[in-house]
């Protein structure tokens, strides 16, 4: 099996790479690691507004999150669904 070199983990917290305007997500939205499928080749993440409310649940591929860098910090915005 392929291993990915970030080494994401559930519970991590990840930046998303990709919009996915079915779900009103940009790229850099933070979210949050709930499964690992594949020995890191998918991921099931959460992603919530910043009172806790889950806005969606997504499975994605392991290039369209990345890790949380220390140099980044968080930036708010309002979510518009289409």
């Amino acid at each position: 099996m392929k291993k990915f070199m970030e080494n994401i983990k559930e519970f991590d917290k990840i930046i998303l790479n990709d919009d996915l305007p079915q779900s009103g997500l940009k790229k850099g939205d933070i979210g949050n690691v709930v499964m690992v499928y594949n020995d890191g080749e998918g991921y099931e993440v959460e992603f919530l507004t910043v009172d806790g409310k889950t806005v969606a649940v997504e499975t994605l591929l392991a290039p369209q999150i990345r890790k949380i860098s220390h140099r980044e910090i968080p930036h708010v915005r309002e979510l518009v669904t289409e």
